[in-house]
């Protein structure tokens, strides 16, 4: 892209948050998020437009008063009907879409399609997908010729095709942050509605996804439910009304500098003794939310399994889960907590000593602690369900003090670039995360060395900055490109 080119992002979350006085007075702190911080890095090379919803009441009071600027970010906040947005939000967004595109449907029993459902795609996923494209042509209209627009997750997949309508000569962009699943799944949904969404994704001239897997799955969804698409999958190419779409992999990654600056902040160092006191001889770490994709109640079954194959391991390990809470509001989300603290205190009530906790289930909201805690980790366990990509396994080996092991579900995006120096699970077969977890913690101390050092290479080597420049480097090339390597 050239430096004229307007840049404008679309995104569900956006890249501040706000609070004003009883005064008027506006403060703005940086929302949280691996999407923010990883985008907020192009304002500072060049001026970016951010489209986002207003999110709280202060965010709709500094929406009223039109763009807020700050350097070169322009921000436009969307403001939203509260019961269309909660439809958009918490029925068809999560669970309905967050499930399918995990596999986390029990399909014997769910889900059942039914007036809420339709009810929520159609005054809610819909009218506010159309409201972000409107606000993003608004803030394009006065831009010169080929705008860039870069919209995000599966929040706003209705969102390419609105715009196109509205901005035909756009270079529209489209990344996906979680997995693609394969056809039959979409299945679940009904046809109008999976077929409305993939037209919409053709949309597009560029549609990225963590993993060369996942861009063959949006093809051969495309060539499922789109037939007036022509579809390449091995090309990595569709033509759709003329226009031709790529599917490109783009596996997200993180700062390594930032990780190291955070190793050694107050709030961090502040944290380690609480960390510390957990660890009898051997810690095991996973970090998580508390979402069901992540899996953790077959990871503490994994860990009471291996306790009970390996009892000489008795109060010499111990497990500490540190759980963000995640989006307790949808019932779904409320239950799979309880399942856990359930989980946990089967094991606890099991094995416990008197002095040594197996498990130490810690739910909170505390980065500090959980950025402590990759630094004393002997054995970091990331069993995903599936996994858009799981930045944990990047982050936390990046500062880990004590040659750390990995292990790793096949299913997560990390295992694309990271799996060789995992230990890898099929996340769920308990048996072998239980096996997995004993060959981590006997595992010689080279072998640890070696297999955490090539990690920290290959996160350094294609970092968060990696991401991005391949992006703009592919799509500064849309209206000539030749066509892309075949997937692999």
């Amino acid at each position: 892209m050239n430096d004229q080119q307007q840049l404008l992002i679309v995104s569900n979350r956006g890249p501040l948050r706000f609070s004003v006085s009883s005064d008027g007075e506006v403060t703005a702190k940086r929302g949280g998020g691996g999407l923010v911080t990883a985008l907020s890095a192009l304002t500072a090379t060049r001026p970016v437009t951010w489209v986002a919803s207003a999110l709280s009441d202060d965010d709709a009071a500094v929406a009223e008063r039109g763009a807020y600027r700050d350097g070169n970010l322009t921000l436009r906040l969307v403001q939203h009907d509260r019961e269309e947005y909660d439809r958009y939000y918490n029925v068809f967004a999560n669970p309905t879409l967050w499930f399918v595109h995990h596999y986390l449907w029990s399909l014997a029993l769910e889900p059942s399609v039914d007036r809420n459902v339709r009810l929520a795609w159609e005054a809610g996923y819909v009218p506010v997908n159309e409201r972000f494209a409107e606000a993003a042509a608004e803030e394009l209209a006065e831009a010169g010729p080929r705008p860039l627009v870069m919209v995000h997750d599966y929040q706003l997949f209705m969102v390419p095709g609105s715009l196109r309508a509205r901005v035909p000569d756009a270079v529209i962009h489209h990344f996906t942050h979680i997995p693609w699943p394969q056809p039959d799944y979409w299945r679940v949904l009904p046809v109008d509605v999976r077929t409305a969404i993939h037209e919409s994704m053709l949309a597009c001239d560029v549609v990225g996804l963590h993993t060369p897997r996942y861009a063959r799955s949006f093809l051969q969804c495309c060539e499922r439910f789109v037939p007036n698409a022509q579809v390449d999958v091995r090309g990595g190419e569709a033509e759709f009304q003329g226009r031709r779409i790529r599917a490109r992999a783009y596996p997200i990654s993180v700062n390594p500098d930032e990780f190291e600056r955070l190793a050694a902040e107050p709030a961090v160092v502040d944290a380690e003794p609480k960390v510390l006191e957990a660890r009898p001889e051997k810690l095991i770490l996973r970090v998580d939310r508390t979402d069901p994709s992540k899996n953790v109640v077959r990871g503490f079954s994994a860990f009471d399994l291996f306790l009970s194959d390996h009892p000489e391991w008795a109060g010499r390990v111990t497990m500490l889960a540190l759980l963000d809470p995640s989006r307790p509001e949808i019932p779904e989300y409320a239950e799979y907590v309880g399942a856990i603290q359930r989980a946990a205190r089967a094991v606890n009530d099991r094995y416990y000593t008197g002095d040594w906790m197996p498990i130490d289930l810690r739910i909170s909201d505390n980065f500090p602690e959980a950025v402590a805690a990759y630094k004393h980790y002997d054995v970091l366990l990331v069993n995903a369900i599936f996994d858009g990509m799981n930045l944990i396994a990047k982050e936390a080996p990046l500062i880990n003090e004590r040659d750390g092991v990995l292990i790793l579900s096949e299913n997560t995006g990390a295992h694309v670039e990271l799996g060789r120096y995992a230990l890898t699970v099929n996340p769920f077969d308990i048996q072998a995360t239980a096996d997995a977890i004993h060959e981590a913690l006997v595992m010689p101390e080279q072998e640890r060395h070696q297999r955490i050092e090539a990690i920290r290479r290959q996160v350094r080597e294609h970092d968060i900055d990696r991401w991005i420049r391949d992006q703009l480097d592919d799509l500064a090339e849309v209206d000539g490109v030749e066509a892309p390597e075949a997937l692999r």
